[in-house]
């Protein structure tokens, strides 16, 4: 069977499951859990119901959330995780769903002068360690709509959340069948390759927001191993070998269209 279940932990907290209707409704809304092959669509199913009772959801700034909004949100959470299986949900209970981008206050530091500064950053998407899981639901929206595109709020948040079962993310989660050494060295040097390009580089596919830092590299070619798998293959096919011995096949395999992301 496909993931690490704990049929101890499955056991305890087996969820009630997800309504037949409310499952084909969702279902039919998510392309990227549509095409799923059977075996890891009832995977999902399960996941999801776990993830929908263990986690608490809060409609922030005017949200307005219901059961079919929370299971969309709950089956892209658990995409990432599906191969890792229940117990890397473990360690958070909070999502926060804002109807759009929402504003976080930052401090900055400067090392060469001292100077501490602060500021708002406009964001759609935040996830904390060991704290929540923050989603614009516009965005939530736009991914299920644009399925193909490159980006996917939901599977970029957490890849974070993965990230960080182990410590502050690094672009190094928990590995177990694929060799650390071999992950670190491969996705150092396409990190590398993507620094060495200008901003405003077309030459690749991968957003170069991905440059921020190695977290950030690793959560944004996860978003392409589920939306444009192939486009990353032919960027970096050891990096997309990798992401698929993680996460499991892209259920987007043979359906990007031709062309890099959407800018965003």
């Amino acid at each position: 069977m496909l993931g690490r279940w704990w049929p101890s932990l499955w056991a305890r907290l087996e969820p009630a499951p997800i309504a037949d209707p409310l499952w084909r409704r969702a279902l039919a809304a998510c392309p990227l859990a549509r095409r799923l092959d059977p075996e890891r669509q009832h995977q999902l199913r399960r996941l999801a119901a776990l993830f929908l009772a263990r986690k608490r959801f809060h409609a922030l700034a005017g949200a307005v959330l219901d059961d079919y909004w929370r299971l969309l949100i709950a089956m892209q959470a658990c995409l990432p995780a599906l191969q890792q299986g229940a117990a890397s949900l473990r360690g958070w209970r909070e999502v926060l769903i804002y109807p759009g981008e929402f504003k976080v206050r930052r401090s900055h530091h400067d090392d060469r002068t001292g100077v501490v500064t602060e500021g708002d950053e406009v964001l759609i998407g935040e996830a904390w360690e060991r704290g929540p899981l923050v989603l614009s639901l516009a965005d939530v929206q736009l991914d299920l709509e644009q399925p193909w595109d490159g980006y996917n709020v939901v599977v970029h948040e957490m890849a974070h959340k993965l990230d960080m079962l182990d410590g502050p993310p690094d672009g190094v989660p928990p590995l177990v069948d694929i060799p650390r050494r071999r992950w670190i060295r491969q996705f150092q040097l396409a990190y590398d390759r993507l620094l060495s390009m200008p901003a405003d580089s077309h030459d690749s596919p991968i957003d170069h927001h991905a440059t921020e830092s190695a977290g950030e590299y690793f959560a944004v070619v996860s978003e392409l191993h589920y939306s444009q798998p192939a486009l990353l293959r032919q960027a970096e096919p050891a990096v997309a070998g990798l992401l698929e011995a993680f996460y499991g096949r892209s259920p987007a395999e043979g359906r990007e269209p031709p062309g890099f992301c959407r800018p965003r």
